[in-house]
């Protein structure tokens, strides 16, 4: 098992050293890494089944360093949540390598963006197989070195330059919190081996208090969880650090795929579920997780509904999804999270590359505003679309149907154990079905249906794109139909997760009892809200975009400061560029009147200038005369004389 591990970490590290620093052809930097990747996910599959009903794998490979009673390691735990995310990371990440060499046939940094994704693989990997918190660390900022290098790879472009360092700056500040909760694990159990720390803290043996400021006492496990979470926010994106995700547009299509299904995101969601041992034992900072999910779910989703650039709709649907799944973690629902995670893998990563799909036909065109009627000339793309589409919004007996409605069960139970914030959690993603539907069919309907709005040279040359693009697209769709339905039992109801998930007693949002199948599950939720808010979302979409297209922009010129708001995104970037950015800038200003131009120009260099002065001076005096030295010190002497004669 051990070499098996190996082999699935490394390779895609292979594959990157070889497409980036060797001198190879295009042809084998693509080879080498999909080839990688591809074993990489043939034998995670195999570590999937082998770890079904047997003990986890739990080992440490390397010690690194010794200090004291604490260990730095690096080793793999692989339990039965772990052999998902494996199946997750390397099969979207396959069909994204396969897919970009269509994408990327004619970029000059073809090879460097294969090591790019390669090397990202490997960094998501170490994340999730990781068994102590310092290897999840050097996942976790490998992961968002990597997201840095491709939300710029266009480096020329200004807009990529601004998007990857404002990913990289609001990453920080989450990344931050998230090392000071591993100090605080640190001090708490004096180990950073996840077996270790959780046993201590389920036997409650640890420091119950901290004090943070003097007199105040905080909850040692609520203070520990939150700052793990803040570190969650940061990568999962979750308000009010998820302003980096939606400029994380400005890499290619592949990488928004594969940052918002499988590597960057989820980052934090799979964090939160692997630390539930934690924060189990800490009802304020679940209500706090919920509360922030909640948030991120119903709002996000509104600025969707504005966007005009077809991948930025799919990212606001990614901040609006990332939402549930934390509400889920915050409901004690994990198993719902992780199994939102998979089945939202796979069908937004089919939306990225359908969305890619088209903007290759319509030669890198991203605004909606200027397609229309696509579904003649890209039937392939348009079909799966449609698929990734209706997983979205939860169609019934789509795999999202039954993801997120598991979430939307689970919140009403939390709602129901009267959970702080549930109330709250419950109308959000309630709410953020119909949203969810209206957003995702506008673009649908804008992009596919009604008026051909392009210009005559685009629709000359508009076809289908090559097998090498639609061929991940039918490779994504099926799972996006048939995943949720077959793994539903199991995951959400078996056991499929008891060794590696812990819900205390009085936290599980699920009873077994009331499952009878995924297709009684699918026809009880015929008669449940969300399937009619769905929709209803659905009909207004086309309502507003093909029977009335004129209605939007009266509604928009009618809704005055609401529109407004949501086109500036709550202006959220607005205050970060002027508070932030701005005060940054001015302290610096500030720095630089004061500290550079007056004290080191003013008067340090001024005192510099007079010590000048008085050397050119004194540099008279050594004239090298004979005479002037006697007659200076003759003068000297006198001095010294009339000092003595009056004293």
């Amino acid at each position: 098992m051990q070499n098996t591990l190996l082999t699935i970490v490394l390779a895609p590290l292979f594959g990157a050293i070889i497409a980036g620093l060797f001198p190879v052809s295009r042809r084998v930097a693509h080879s080498v890494t999909i080839g990688a990747v591809g074993l990489a996910f043939i034998l995670s599959v195999y570590v999937f089944y082998q770890i079904a009903g047997n003990p986890v794998y739990n080992e440490t490979l390397y010690t690194w360093l010794v200090a004291g009673n604490v260990r730095l390691e690096v080793g793999f735990m692989v339990d039965s949540l772990t052999a998902v995310m494996m199946l997750v990371v390397t099969f979207v990440s396959g069909m994204v390598h396969i897919y970009t060499i269509g994408y990327m046939r004619d970029d000059p940094g073809y090879k460097r963006f294969f090591s790019y994704i390669s090397l990202f693989t490997f960094s998501m990997l170490m994340l999730v197989m990781a068994n102590n918190f310092v290897q999840l660390f050097f996942g976790w900022e490998a992961v968002g070195l990597v997201s840095y290098l491709l939300i710029g790879f266009w480096y020329t472009r200004d807009t990529a330059i601004y998007a990857n360092l404002k990913a990289f700056l609001v990453n920080r500040v989450g990344d931050f919190g998230f090392l000071l909760g591993i100090a605080a694990v640190l001090m708490a159990f004096n180990t950073l081996n996840y077996g270790e720390v959780f046993s201590l803290a389920q036997a409650g043996e640890y420091q119950q208090t901290i004090s943070i400021f003097a007199g105040h006492e905080w909850s040692m496990m609520t203070v520990m969880c939150i700052l793990l979470f803040v570190g969650a926010m940061g990568k999962s994106a979750q308000f009010p650090l998820h302003v980096w995700l939606p400029d994380s547009m400005e890499g290619p299509t592949p990488i928004s795929a594969l940052i918002h299904a499988a590597t960057m995101v989820t980052a934090g969601i799979f964090m939160v579920a692997r630390m539930s041992p934690l924060f189990e034992l800490s009802t304020t900072a679940l209500s706090f997780v919920l509360i922030i999910g909640a948030i991120t779910a119903f709002f996000m989703g509104l600025l969707g509904l504005v966007q005009h650039d077809i991948k930025r709709v799919v990212a606001y649907s990614t901040l609006s999804q990332l939402g549930y799944m934390t509400v889920a973690l915050g409901a004690s629902a994990y198993t719902a999270g992780i199994f939102h995670l998979m089945t939202h893998a796979f069908f937004k990563a089919l939306l990225f590359l359908g969305a890619g799909s088209v903007i290759i036909a319509m030669h890198h065109e991203q605004d909606m505003r200027k397609m229309g009627g696509l579904k003649k000339y890209m039937p392939i793309t348009y079909i799966t679309m449609l698929i990734g589409s209706l997983a979205l919004i939860g169609f019934p007996g789509f795999s999202g149907f039954f993801s997120k409605d598991a979430i939307i069960e689970a919140v009403h139970h939390a709602y129901e154990a009267e959970r702080a914030g549930a109330g709250i959690a419950y109308f959000a993603v309630l709410s953020g079905v119909f949203i969810t539907a209206l957003y995702t069919f506008r673009m649908f309907f804008l992009t596919f249906h009604g008026k051909e709005r392009m210009d005559e040279h685009t629709k000359e040359h508009l076809h289908e794109t090559p097998w090498v693009v639609t061929g991940p697209l039918i490779a994504l769709a099926i799972p996006s139909i048939f995943i949720g339905m077959f793994t539903l039992g199991p995951m959400l109801f078996g056991n499929y997760f008891s060794d590696s998930i812990f819900v205390a007693t009085g936290n599980n949002p699920f009873n077994p009892e009331h499952y009878h199948g995924f297709i009684s599950f699918m026809f009880h939720g015929l008669i449940q809200p969300p399937v009619w808010l769905a929709a209803a979302g659905v009909w207004l979409a086309y309502f507003l975009y093909i029977k009335r297209p004129e209605m939007p922009a009266i509604i928009a010129e009618r809704s005055g400061i609401v529109y407004k708001i949501l086109v500036e995104k709550y202006y959220f970037d607005r205050f970060n560029d002027w508070f932030f950015a701005g005060g940054t800038r001015g302290i610096g200003s500030i720095m630089w009147q004061f500290g550079d131009v007056k004290l080191i120009d003013g008067f340090i260099n001024g005192m510099a200038k007079f010590i000048n002065w008085v050397a050119s001076v004194v540099r008279n005096v050594q004239t090298g005369f004979l005479y002037h030295y006697a007659f200076a010190m003759i003068i000297g002497l006198a001095v010294m004389l009339g000092t003595f004669v009056y004293l």
